[in-house]
């Protein structure tokens, strides 16, 4: 059964006067179908500006591993994962993508986007 997901721990921002890139790759995220309970297995993306907190790694490797026998959707977890990063460091900018292997030949791939309000950034 789910239970709450870990909190996802931060640090300050070593410069947050400067607008630079984060990536994070977790090549091993797996969850749930909710309507067959079987595994899924994808590779979640994030890529995000810092405002003032910057994401700690071990606390989000918890965060994901939470997921492992919950049920739900490839759509409804990319945007829980954004949802979760935005309330959790309040990034200038942050998009998650969710690449999910294939079943039954059928691959998909989820992109949610997040920018505050005036913010521009051009890699």
């Amino acid at each position: 059964m789910y239970s709450e997901s870990p909190v996802i721990d931060v640090f300050d921002n070593p410069n947050p006067a400067r607008n630079y890139m984060n990536s994070i790759e977790v090549a091993e995220f797996t969850s749930v179908c909710p309507k067959t309970g079987l595994p899924d297995f994808g590779t979640i993306s994030i890529d995000y500006v810092a405002d003032q907190k910057c994401i700690e790694l071990k606390s989000l490797k918890y965060y994901f591993l939470s997921y492992r026998n919950r049920g739900i959707y490839y759509e409804a977890v990319t945007n829980q994962i954004l949802d979760d990063l935005i309330a959790t460091c309040n990034p200038r900018f942050m998009e998650v993508t969710g690449e999910f292997s294939a079943r039954g030949a059928i691959s998909s791939t989820i992109v949610a986007t997040y920018r505050k309000e005036g913010f521009e950034f051009q890699p």
